[in-house]
């Protein structure tokens, strides 16, 4: 039967369940403010009736109902929203970081300004006009002198900006890479923590809030995956690896790339493979410091590399006032000191590659004639080597064209003497070295006996890299060939010490049959002024103007590309974690409605067990009386 005293128990259980609830409500209010926090519930449910149905229940009519109990305390969240929520984070965090580097690496050019390198380099070209009108003037020349001074200091300090900004990406690098591992280990943490309280039937709310903004901040580094089908085994996923699988986790390291000028390659910790992603963070600091920055420092030193070939070689080819020629204008700095190019590529002590920059020809030929050949030319490209064929009507113009437009990294021009030209560019992938040919090779006879440049037709007569005394596969022998030039030449080319101590050195006139330039001659200068607006840059294809405008043009395209994706990205960003606040957020107003509630009852529990033992004192102290 029921208990005469089941009144206290029924009103100190509501008493029990009304003070969690504020408790609760308390709680809420504490972290309003608090990133990540979603609200708590309380939910009750009725106390077990008496007299269940069961064969010997008491003979009753309905069931005597026991008070409140509290079932669960459960934060409010949405599971979808916030996969969504991980799955845009890496997004956003990808455009945010190119955002921040593009705007830094538009700040480089600093155009227009009066100490801009587009400034700089007007000056120099008008300096060389001058001096075509006045090459026997001393003001003439010193004025080339210096104005080409301070356009090598700008491209130095263009260059030393670009590789600061380069060196920072690098240090976030590998403080990303870190900040990685560490939530990793704060997840896996949390995960330990999460199983011993779900294991006593607790719902580990606090934790869970905590374990997903773990979550989100990571997914904001790299691009992942989250999986909590197995409640003993939260998973995140990255391109198709495991990152954590419960308390088991993939870390990832940082080694130097030696190949890489010494920046870090992100591998797996256990296994060394290097490591891919597709977002985040991460993939957009690799992104730029391999993509972006290093080819924007790759393209300053095409045009200084340009510079130090194009300027140098018609500066050897004309005249000085002292009358001497063969003088370069730009010191050279060549990469290796063997005359042949040969190089220990792999460190074993034996020259194992061949590091050439340019080849010519022993012909001079005109880009107007028809060449009467057919065959295929190969060339080293990006990722492989690339095929450009050519037929006998093709004229020696088709063919240069067709070489500079085919993708591959090396390009081809005909010099001031009217000979075939090939040079290096920058190579794409890390581990091909700048400014290096590494493949030509003629099926036909374009190369070989018409251009001169190669001994042989065939693979078997082909210039490759990968060997030493590859440039025996060359005509003409050593003066037809240039080494490829220390790294970077935006970091260190500079005009002849020779000529800055005397200014008499520097040629400005080509002479006449053999006999040095009079000193009225001013055709080699203008012929330097006139590469300013000639198509000799990456073969045939633009001036140096064209392409120094075409760099701080596409420069300033990524840097708006950056901003207004990273804007759209977080507009939706903003919106979900709107919706998610909407849900899950602390509303005060709402807890307080909730703490009115809660009080209330709180009270009238308290009234209900006054009343109640009013009764019993009536039936214990004074029915006896």
């Amino acid at each position: 039967m029921q208990s005469t005293f089941s009144g206290i128990e029924i009103g100190k259980r509501s008493l029990i369940a009304h003070t969690q609830g504020m408790t609760t409500v308390g709680h809420n209010l504490s972290n309003a403010s608090v990133e990540g926090y979603s609200r708590q519930r309380v939910h009750f449910k009725p106390t077990d009736a008496l007299y269940m149905p069961q064969l010997n229940r008491e003979n009753t009519p309905g069931q005597i109902g026991q008070g409140v109990d509290i079932t669960r305390i459960e934060r409010v969240h949405d599971e979808l929203l916030e996969g969504k929520i991980v799955s845009r984070a890496n997004g956003r965090g990808y455009w945010e970081a190119r955002d921040s580097y593009m705007l830094q690496l538009e700040q480089v050019y600093n155009e227009p300004t009066e100490s801009s390198v587009r400034t700089l380099m007007d000056r120099f070209w008008d300096s060389w006009q001058e001096l075509s009108i006045h090459p026997q003037e001393g003001a003439a020349r010193q004025a080339v002198v210096q104005r080409g001074e301070a356009l090598m200091d700008g491209i130095h300090r263009q260059y030393s900006r670009m590789k600061e900004i380069r060196n920072m990406v690098e240090d976030d690098l590998t403080a990303t890479v870190g900040r990685v591992n560490a939530i990793l280990n704060d997840v896996r943490s949390l995960n330990e923590e999460i199983l011993k309280v779900e294991a006593l039937g607790d719902n580990p709310n606090d934790l869970l809030d905590r374990r997903d903004l773990l979550v989100k901040e990571l997914s904001g580094l790299i691009n992942i995956t989250v999986d909590n089908r197995d409640p003993d085994e939260f998973s995140i996923h990255t391109q198709g690896r495991h990152l954590m699988q419960g308390r088991v986790l993939t870390p990832l390291r940082t080694d130097p790339n030696p190949l890489n000028e010494g920046y870090s390659t992100v591998r797996w910790a256990e296994s060394g493979e290097e490591a891919y992603f597709t977002g985040g963070k991460l993939q957009a600091l690799l992104d730029l410091r391999d993509g972006d920055i290093r080819g924007e420092i790759q393209k300053l030193d095409v045009l200084a590399m340009n510079y130090i070939d194009l300027v140098n070689e018609i500066h050897r080819s004309a005249y000085g006032l002292d009358g001497q020629n063969g003088r370069a204008f730009f010191e050279e700095v060549p990469f290796v000191t063997d005359v042949a190019g040969n190089y220990d590529r792999n460190g074993d002590g034996e020259f194992d590659s061949s590091y050439v920059f340019r080849v010519s020809g022993t012909n001079n030929l005109n880009p107007q004639d028809h060449l009467g050949l057919q065959g295929t030319i190969t060339l080293s490209g990006p990722q492989g080597n690339i095929d450009i064929p050519y037929n006998p009507t093709d004229t020696v113009g088709d063919v240069i064209s067709r070489i500079n437009r085919s993708g591959a990294e090396v390009v081809a021009r005909l010099d001031q003497a009217g000979r075939m030209a090939m040079k290096a560019l920058p190579a794409t992938e890390l581990e091909n070295p700048d400014f290096v040919i590494r493949h030509i090779e003629d099926s036909g006879q374009f190369l070989v006996g018409y251009a001169g440049i190669l001994q042989d037709s065939g693979a078997e007569g082909a210039y490759d890299w990968e060997q030493a005394d590859a440039v025996l596969a060359f005509r003409g022998g050593g003066d037809n060939y240039a080494v490829a030039p220390v790294a970077h030449p935006s970091g260190w080319i500079e005009i002849s010490g020779a000529l800055k101590n005397d200014i008499n050195r520097l040629a400005a006139g080509f002479g006449e049959n053999g006999r040095p330039a009079n000193p009225g001659d001013g055709s080699a200068a203008l012929s330097v002024a006139q590469l300013r607006t000639r198509p000799v840059m990456l073969g045939n294809l633009m001036s140096f103007d064209d392409f120094f405008a075409e760099t701080i043009a596409d420069a300033g395209l990524r840097g708006e590309q950056a901003q207004r994706t990273f804007e759209t990205e977080n507009l939706v960003m903003k919106e979900l974690e709107g919706m998610k606040q909407a849900l899950s957020g602390v509303n005060i107003d709402e807890e307080f409605s909730q703490l009115i509630k809660f009080q209330h009852g709180y009270n009238a529990a308290a009234r209900f067990i006054s009343t109640f033992n009013s009764m019993l004192d009536t039936i214990i102290n004074r029915l006896g009386v």
